[in-house]
């Protein structure tokens, strides 16, 4: 991702890690009304139903507390390092990889897309498990079912298998290349755009303004399978029945059959307010914390 000499496996992960943290801490209460309006399938009434993001935020402070709207944080809080270094990690690999496959000593756009496709599948594999806790925590009908996210993962071994855990992993594959793509081939393509930095300060709001037009892209690229992801991690196995959603592709077209193709774009809002800002975050403090190994290595 940085024309810079790439450094160890280790420092890769431990920027992305402080990275994904930092993200999390300040957008988490997009990601649960992003989830909220997702799950929602028209047949809601009254107080149950959210008519938008802002009618969302209000309905959960006003009947569940505004503490509600950090929920389930503690499974993406443990997810958010692994998910976050495994990207940054990842994307930095996989790079290497192309580029001596392909015999090309620099990155280009389409190696930027390939590279950031490749860490999105690395990525959902790490991610599923905690995606799936905190789907079920956040959804207000199946919330009371759990006392947290180690009761959540104990019932859900119990009660439907271990394999339960890994429920949706095929969405969250597809939910995570399309991100990755868009993410990290719009920062290659922007970043070559804008006027070179010249300081400190010039790089922080290049890198702030390309990581939030990549995390904006992303997004449009990635909500149909997110959607769809939320749907079918939400759909505890049963004995003797076949769940509604199951694999991703079906899913979609279920969903664009009985609700339309907005549908497919639920809690876009609350998401793209999230991963647009979140994206320019995420790249800041990714790049802010391996410029200070650098230096603390002294190169």
């Amino acid at each position: 991702m940085s024309t810079e000499k790439p450094l160890p496996f280790q420092y890769q992960f431990a920027a992305g890690a402080v990275a994904g943290v930092s993200e999390i801490l300040v957008m988490y209460p997009l990601d649960v009304v992003k989830t909220r309006v997702q799950l929602q399938t028209g047949k809601e009434v009254g107080e149950e139903a959210y008519n938008g993001m802002v009618d969302c935020f209000r309905k959960i402070i006003k009947n569940e507390g505004a503490s509600r709207l950090y929920r389930g944080i503690t499974a993406p809080i443990l997810m958010e390092a692994p998910k976050r270094a495994t990207k940054f990690a990842a994307n930095d690999e996989w790079g290497k990889v192309y580029r001596n496959f392909f015999g090309v000593t620099k990155m280009n756009q389409s190696l930027s897309i390939l590279t950031g496709a490749s860490a999105g599948a690395t990525e959902a594999v790490v991610v599923v498990p905690f995606e799936l806790v905190k789907i079920r925590l956040q959804d207000k009908a199946q919330a009371h079912k759990y006392n947290g996210m180690l009761d959540c993962v104990a019932k859900v071994i119990k009660n439907e298998g271990p394999l339960a855990l890994y429920q949706g992993l095929e969405s969250t594959a597809w939910r995570h290349i399309l991100w990755n793509a868009g993410y990290f081939g719009c920062i290659f393509q922007v970043r070559s755009l804008l006027p070179t930095a010249k300081d400190k300060q010039s790089q922080v709001l290049n890198d702030l303004f390309s990581g939030a037009i990549g995390g904006t892209v992303g997004t449009i690229l990635n909500t149909p399978m997110d959607v769809i992801k939320s749907r079918i991690q939400n759909s505890p196995k049963i004995a003797g029945s076949v769940r509604k959603y199951n694999w991703a592709w079906p899913s979609l077209g279920l969903v664009m059959k009985e609700e339309g193709f907005r549908a497919l774009y639920k809690g876009f809002l609350p998401k793209v307010l999230r991963l647009g800002p979140g994206g320019g975050i995420l790249l800041v403090v990714y790049t802010g914390v391996m410029d200070f190994f650098r230096k603390m290595r002294g190169e």
